[in-house]
């Protein structure tokens, strides 16, 4: 064997020119060759055409998700914030008697020693301060009109000297914690004694 330059080298006689295929006609070669030519455009063009279609069904199904996503991770901030509100406002209606039992202490020791009445004004004070911190605040109620919302009458009491619907005396306060209810004002109403 002699050198090569790395390409095989067949021998002319080796052919098998029996089951040669005939050569093609020139114009008959040119024929096929742009057929094949736009025939395998078309293809192109249809599996690109595929591919785009598949690519904007992807960025789509990628926006629905990102969007589902980010409306679930809202949901479970909001889910997340009222329960705390709902935890500080069971904490908030434990504490309520207590507050109730000091503003009776202050109505009470207005003849008692000056000290043990200032002592009970300044614990009440800070209760008051540390639940005015959490954002609860008294329901307006004495002369204020009549609001079912906020209000539970507990008697109607028949008076002309104020207007009829009109909240005459508080007889417990009622709490709002920001704007939701923890308890109603328990009032006596007006009720105008003119029929």
């Amino acid at each position: 064997m002699g050198k090569s330059n790395g390409k095989s080298q067949v021998d002319p006689q080796e052919l098998d020119l029996e089951h040669e295929l005939p050569a093609a006609d020139e114009g008959e070669e040119a024929g096929q060759g742009a057929a094949g030519a736009a025939s395998a455009g078309r293809a192109e063009a249809g599996e690109l055409e595929k591919l785009r279609t598949e690519r904007d069904s992807l960025l789509d199904r990628l926006a629905r998700l990102q969007a589902e996503f980010e409306n679930a991770r809202k949901r479970a901030a909001r889910e997340q914030q009222e329960f705390r509100e709902f935890a500080i406002a069971d904490a908030i209606k434990a504490l309520l008697p207590a507050l109730d039992s000091f503003e009776r202490a202050l109505q009470t020791s207005a003849n008692q020693p000056s000290e043990f009445r200032s002592g009970v004004e300044l614990i009440y004070k800070q209760l008051q301060d540390a639940l005015t911190r959490l954002g609860v605040r008294p329901v307006p109620a004495k002369g204020e009109p009549f609001d079912p919302h906020v209000h539970e009458a507990i008697e109607m009491v028949e008076t002309s000297e104020v207007p009829d619907h009109q909240v005459i005396e508080e007889l417990q306060r009622g709490y709002k914690l920001k704007d939701r209810l923890i308890r109603p004002a328990m009032v006596k109403v007006a009720q105008s004694s003119r029929n």
